[in-house]
């Protein structure tokens, strides 16, 4: 099996290096993405009930040292509760809130770029498939030989339009890609600070120090 033909590029016209250039810069962001939210992405669920069950022995700073040593937004957004788990609801929501909008925008970060380059390809594209066309009437206009200078004009306006969408469509797709992990993200986020709040304003105070048993109600 014969390797790629690096000499489309040259005859795919001047747009093709920029499509090339375009293509790297996607697929090295793409890369980073992949990894920063695969590093953030936590079984939220799993790690707040770890949490709850060293509350419950009222183990605070062991729980926020957890909290410390897990990365991604979940952790982070979990520890500012815990910070002010002993402040009322109020005040503990708005450092949970706080902390979500400092951490949220960390793992969106990116994606509109490659979003752009989804929908800038085309564009590119379709500006090589003019330029190969302007070639094509350039050379009929100075009585070059009439069907190699259609072959030429013609390859090259093909080929940067067959470039652009090989570029496009991997890029949708992983904006797509990314964009679902971040959703997922962010709704582990909200679950998990509204559960540890729950937790911590209800069944954490009624817990006495050095029990694992709920106060005794008043008679």
């Amino acid at each position: 099996m014969s390797g790629f033909d690096f000499s489309l590029l040259t005859k795919g016209g001047p747009m093709m290096f920029v499509l090339a250039a375009l293509g790297v810069l996607g697929l090295v962001l793409f890369i980073e993405r992949t990894l920063y939210l695969h590093r953030g992405q936590i079984r939220a669920k799993a790690f707040v009930e770890g949490l709850k069950n060293i509350l419950a022995k009222r183990r605070l700073v062991e729980a926020l040292t957890v909290c410390e040593e897990t990365p991604g937004p979940v952790a982070a957004v979990v520890k500012a509760a815990l910070l002010h788990a002993d402040d009322d609801a109020d005040t503990m929501r708005f450092y949970v809130q706080e902390t979500a909008v400092i951490e949220l925008p960390a793992i969106e970060r990116r994606l509109g770029a490659i979003a752009a380059i989804a929908q800038v390809a085309p564009l590119i594209g379709l500006l090589g498939t003019l330029l190969g066309m302007i070639a094509t009437f350039t050379a009929f206009q100075k009585d070059y030989m009439a069907a190699t200078a259609l072959a030429d004009g013609m390859k090259q306006a093909l080929l940067s339009t067959a470039a652009s969408l090989m570029l496009a469509i991997p890029a949708h797709l992983a904006h797509h890609f990314l964009g679902g992990r971040v959703r997922a993200i962010v709704r582990d986020v909200e679950w998990s600070g509204n559960e540890i709040m729950r937790y911590l304003l209800t069944e954490y105070r009624g817990t006495p120090p050095g029990n694992g048993e709920p106060a005794p109600a008043a008679k």
